[in-house]
């Protein structure tokens, strides 16, 4: 039986605080009432990894946060999924970050607080945490401004010590999108963003132009589109799966639980449409509870999404 691949989710760590059912956004000077809340772990980067770990695959962890009660509520969050926190070191001098995320029947709006997250540098990740790994993942390279900067050269010496790499991008704060995005993917594997923010980063006037944009002869993009399931181009041939239908109640995570079993299949060489497949049925079975990670499926569950025998 082939060794699963060890993986290093390098990124942001924070809190959610989750209202779902609001009745709409508020308005300045207004006030909206919520159906469910709940407090649970968050951040694209903690989603991902706790999202793998639950699949089976051994995750490693490594951010900036607080040594506030949002920090500890991370760490042990993190250690009860089984992922290894050992490189974790609570900062007294930082305030871990939250996101408030609101959502109604239609839609999600977020507001986060960034905290500790903005310290994260790319000289932080330590050449011993890499040669434990075979795998990087990066989400949220937008949010992470200290982690930006660098984030090509940490990609790059990942590569060299023979680690694949995958890349989640998330959404720009500051919608200016840049670049430097496209010039860090000469050394991503794989590279993960959401139909919205691919047709930001390429600046294509639609997918089929943002996803040819994207192609550098060397990374290969699958592109989430929410209930419309995930597109991707790959060897020149244009594939898409749909959503699976279930009982949706929470999109919270959502893309980030994707990640996760798209990195599950892929690193054990399935063909690339069931690596989308299994995405699909991950981000898929994660809305069945409030949160990101409090429906995420195991690899059993997954499996009987898609049909295979456990």
């Amino acid at each position: 039986m082939t060794t699963p691949a060890r993986i290093l989710v390098v990124g942001e760590i924070n809190v959610d605080f989750v209202f779902k059912g609001c009745q709409a956004f508020p308005a300045p000077g207004h006030e909206v009432l919520a159906d469910d809340f709940v407090m649970t772990p968050g951040s694209s980067s903690m989603i991902c990894a706790m999202g793998l770990a639950r699949l089976g695959n051994p995750v490693a962890f490594h951010g900036s946060l607080g040594a506030d009660a949002s920090g500890v509520f991370c760490l042990e969050a993190l250690r009860d999924a089984g992922i290894d926190v050992s490189s974790l070191r609570p900062d007294q001098a930082l305030r871990t970050g939250v996101t408030a995320s609101l959502s109604t029947p239609q839609d999600r709006a977020l507001v986060t607080f960034p905290g500790a997250m903005l310290q994260l540098r790319a000289e932080d990740i330590a050449d011993t945490w890499l040669r434990n790994a075979t795998h990087l993942h990066v989400s949220s390279y937008y949010l992470q401004k200290g982690l930006r900067t660098g984030c090509r050269e940490l990609f790059a010496r990942a590569k060299s010590m023979g680690l694949s790499t995958s890349l989640d991008p998330g959404f720009d704060p500051a919608q200016q999108w840049g670049s430097d995005l496209l010039d860090t993917l000469n050394e991503v594997d794989i590279f993960l963003p959401n139909e919205q923010e691919l047709l930001a980063i390429t600046g294509g006037g639609d997918l089929t132009a943002a996803l040819r944009l994207a192609q550098n002869g060397h990374t290969h993009t699958v592109v989430k589109r929410g209930r419309q399931g995930c597109t991707s181009l790959y060897d020149e041939q244009w594939l898409n799966v749909p959503a699976f239908q279930t009982l949706a109640i929470d999109t919270t995570g959502a893309g980030d639980s994707f990640d996760a079993g798209f990195l599950h299949a892929w690193l054990r060489q399935m063909p690339w449409i069931d690596c989308m497949r299994w995405g699909s049925a991950c981000g898929s079975l994660s809305t069945r509870g409030i949160g990101g990670t409090t429906q995420q499926p195991t690899a059993d569950e997954a499996q009987a999404l898609l049909g295979y025998a456990p």
